[in-house]
Order: structure tokens, then C-alpha cells, then sequence
């Protein structure tokens, strides 16, 4: 008994000090670039150099099945009214998100922007929604990394539930193993649901979307789309309309 007394308690302040670097590991505050190797829009070429946005916006629509649906323990869903069916998947995969893993808080409002709006601090990787109140809900996010970093306004021009993802051509053919065409589900990197920035019929090609890599919140990973953790997109989801004004700094 004298030996294992000893025993458990510097087992138990071993796990105490490991915590915080524990807790730190996985929600990053630093801002060290991290590299994402299932980064969903990641593509090396500079971003003038993209293609037609008509183009590329047809390759992100579904095609005519719905193959995630039932799969993974999936229940099979009638999507929101105001998600587009096109860029959606029929399947609800919420009851398996962690709600409680969030970075979100209520904070007061020194954006100067009208209730609804969405400001994007890069530099801070915050997002704010401002309330009616003076209030704003903050979110954590990831932001585009160097080169890829995109700043200006636009408003929400479509929202997906569970959105598809469809790889771009330059990445499968440095990624080979990817399939042409994802549909909604906890593997996709577009996570749970996605908002997608227009400037008036124009489609910018960058997205507010959830993830399957909760690590890379607070690191400049993307090719400028902005992530989310999925808790905390579906709860973005449900406060904003299409046709929010949106502010990238």
C-alpha cells in the first residue's frame, strides 16, 4: 500500500501537467502555419490564375444521386428550406456532432457594422456576427494562408446542408487516391454546412464551411475559404440569411 500511494499520485500530477499542453495541442492559439494535406480548396497556383468561376461552379453541384444517404448511421433528411438542393446532400449527420466542442461566445460589438452583418478578422481569425443588441456572437476560425488570403465584401449568395465537395482537376491529379465527387457527410472536408460568398450574381469561389480537421481552427490553412468548427457552423447556419452582408479584413 505505502508503494502504490506514491505511485498514483505522481501519475495523477504527470496528467496534470501534461494537460494544458494537451488543451493548447488542439486548440491552437499560436499562428504558425498549419499544413492541411486534405486541405478542401487548397490548390498551387496563385489565385488570378484560377478558372472560370462559371466553370468551377458547376463542378461543385451534386450529381443526380444522393450515395451518402443511410451510410455511416446517416439518417436520410429533407433538407432546409433555404439550403440549395443542388450543392446539397439529403442526410443528417447532426446528431453525431460534438455540440459542445465550439469556440464560440457572446461578445460586446466594436465592429461598427448593422445588426446581420459578418466580419472576418484574418488577422485575429475571428468571425463576428453582429446582433441587434450591441452584442456579437464570436466564432474561431481558419483563415486562408499567405498568398491566399482574401479581403473584401460580399454577402451570402447560396447555403448548403451537408454541401458536396468535388475536387478540382489540379488536385486530383496530385492526390490521385481522392474521388471525383464527395457527398455530404463527416469525411467531407466542407463539414456540415457551408455558406458561399457572391459579390452580386457572382460567384467569389470562397466559402464560409465546417471541417474534418478541428485542429486547423486558428491557423491559415485554406486557399482563403474560411472554416469553422462544424458545431459552431450549424449554429452560424441557422442565424444568418442568404443575402447577409459579409466583411473579409
Amino acid at each position: 500500500m505505502s508503494l502504490r500511494r506514491p505511485l498514483v499520485l505522481g501519475l495523477a500530477a504527470l496528467a496534470l501537467t501534461a494537460a494544458p499542453a494537451l488543451a493548447q495541442s488542439f486548440w491552437p492559439d499560436d499562428r504558425r502555419s498549419y499544413y492541411d494535406p486534405w486541405d478542401d480548396d487548397r490548390e498551387d497556383v496563385a489565385p488570378q490564375r484560377r478558372r472560370d468561376p462559371g466553370r468551377e461552379d458547376e463542378r461543385e453541384r451534386r450529381p443526380g444521386r444522393s450515395g451518402a444517404a443511410g451510410e455511416n448511421g446517416a439518417k436520410v433528411a429533407a433538407l432546409p428550406p433555404d439550403a440549395d438542393p443542388n450543392y446539397s446532400t439529403p442526410v443528417d449527420y447532426d446528431d453525431q456532432i460534438n455540440m459542445r466542442q465550439t469556440r464560440r461566445r457572446f461578445v460586446d460589438d466594436r465592429t461598427g457594422e448593422a445588426p446581420g452583418t459578418l466580419t472576418i478578422d484574418t488577422r485575429a481569425r475571428r468571425l463576428l456576427l453582429s446582433l441587434e443588441d450591441g452584442r456579437a456572437v464570436e466564432y474561431a476560425i481558419g483563415v486562408g494562408r499567405t498568398g491566399f488570403a482574401w479581403k473584401g465584401e460580399a454577402q451570402i449568395g447560396r447555403k448548403a446542408f451537408w454541401p458536396g465537395w468535388t475536387p478540382p482537376p489540379e488536385m486530383l491529379e496530385r492526390r490521385p487516391d481522392l474521388p471525383p465527387h464527395m457527398d455530404g457527410g463527416l469525411e467531407n472536408p466542407l463539414g456540415a454546412r457551408a455558406l458561399y460568398l457572391f459579390q452580386g450574381n457572382k460567384d467569389t469561389l470562397f466559402r464560409i464551411h465546417g471541417t474534418n480537421e478541428p485542429q486547423s481552427i486558428g491557423h491559415a490553412v485554406s486557399s482563403g475559404c474560411i472554416r469553422m468548427l462544424n458545431a459552431d457552423v450549424i449554429d452560424l447556419y441557422q442565424r444568418v440569411a442568404k443575402g447577409a452582408r459579409v466583411v473579409v479584413r
